[in-house]
């Protein structure tokens, strides 16, 4: 299992960007004639108005990569090591030599438990040999020495062979301890490290928990549905890296205030708020068991320019 993770961590090729983020050949043509940052962004609106995008640049621009020509989908980053865009990028891993991402991120955190349970079976099994050799070892040592008749050392290179597997085995395990513990928690964020370090912007603003769903469904968006083929190398993640469940669409300050003033007259319940409805809950089943949300009238429309 250790073996067979690794090897689909390595040789699974990073997952990019369909064709329909691609700008078509008379925008492109157009976008390279314009000088202007704002008239480039104004043809990268109109473009990208119909592709399921909700993040943005800090500065509010649409995100385009200039070296694949293309509008970046969600949580899609490029790669200068692979020099290709990359869904759902996590990181470039040296150890793999390949980019950790949408295609190949189930595979790295098995790769990281069954490395985990091998360093610890290793440590282990030999635990017990690295204790005889410190027990025994030293008596063995001085009646070997004095009833040798050329006061020679006996071989020890044993020794020192399981002494270093031993150190190895459990220093690797610490460390991975650690990096797959970090990455369980990114899991259950629905994080990626990119997006740690630097919160994806929805129109509201920062948000590291914008693709947050619950524990459980983020858990799913990874591992997938069935929970037989969780502990095997085979790709089961759900959706298509292109376009992610959102938490909730938080709207402009002037509509949330005129929202909340027509709320009371609308609403069948008084004092009772009701959220706005989540981004792509027609288009991902891991929002389909979520409550109804109640909207009428403005409100829906508020929801739809929203998204």
């Amino acid at each position: 299992m250790f073996v067979w993770s690794y090897g689909k961590t390595i040789f699974t090729s990073p997952a990019t960007p369909s064709n329909e983020f691609c700008l078509s050949k008379a925008d492109k043509e157009q976008y390279e004639k314009e000088e202007r940052p704002e008239s480039q962004q104004e043809i990268l609106r109109r473009a990208a108005k119909d592709l399921p995008i909700y993040t943005t640049t800090a500065s509010r621009a649409i995100r385009y990569c200039d070296r694949c020509q293309l509008i970046k989908p969600d949580r899609c980053h490029h790669c200068s090591a692979c020099d290709v865009c990359v869904l759902k990028m996590d990181h470039h891993c040296p150890w793999v030599n390949n980019c950790v991402g949408f295609s190949n991120y189930k595979f790295f955190l098995l790769f990281l438990m069954y490395s985990l349970l091998y360093c610890l079976f290793v440590a282990a099994t030999v635990l017990q040999y690295f204790i005889k050799f410190w027990t025994l070892g030293s008596v063995n040592l001085l009646i070997s020495f004095s009833l040798s008749p050329q006061n020679e050392l006996p071989d020890t290179h044993a020794k020192f062979h399981v002494l270093f597997l031993f150190f190895v085995a459990a220093m690797f395990f610490i460390s991975i301890l650690s990096l797959f513990s970090y990455h369980c928690w990114l899991v259950g964020k629905n994080r990626s490290t990119i997006e740690t370090f630097r919160a994806p912007t929805f129109r509201n603003g920062p948000d590291k928990n914008g693709f947050s769903l619950g524990c459980s469904k983020n858990l799913r968006e990874v591992f997938g549905d069935e929970k037989k083929y969780w502990l095997l190398p085979i790709f089961t993640s759900l959706g298509d890296g292109c376009n992610f469940p959102t938490r909730l669409v938080i709207m402009d300050p002037e509509q949330l205030a005129v929202s909340s003033q027509n709320e009371p007259a609308k609403s069948s319940v008084a004092n009772q708020s009701f959220p706005t409805r989540p981004l792509s809950e027609s288009q991902n089943r891991l929002l389909s068991s979520d409550c109804q949300w109640v909207e009428t009238g403005p409100e829906e429309e508020n929801v739809k320019s929203g998204s």
